[in-house]
């Protein structure tokens, strides 16, 4: 399964950025040992269900250590006997763009 998520605090720091907070999660997800990619707003991360759902729970927690409040946002791809897809999806894509 793929899964794409943002994960930010609710409240800011002093400066009006998050980014920190963004930093500790998606330091846990790079230090999971899954395949990942991270864009300006999603992190995505590819694996089985538990373990991505693991990886999914400590970056939420990290993140509400700098607010009371955290926001989450995830979609996910399951399909269940494939692995590999967080950049064969892309490569379809672009050799679909070639072809045209």
């Amino acid at each position: 399964m793929i899964v794409a998520f943002s994960v930010s605090p609710a409240a800011s720091d002093d400066t009006g950025s998050v980014s920190a907070a963004v930093a500790a999660a998606v330091r846990i997800v790079r230090e999971s040992g899954l395949p990942n990619e991270t864009s300006s707003m999603f992190t995505s991360i590819e694996g089985e269900w538990d373990e991505v759902m693991d990886v999914v729970k400590r970056a939420v927690a990290a993140v509400s250590e700098a607010s009371p409040r955290t926001s989450l946002v995830l979609k996910a791809d399951i399909r269940p006997g494939f692995t590999g897809q967080l950049t064969a999806k892309v490569d379809r894509v672009e050799e679909h763009l070639r072809q045209a």
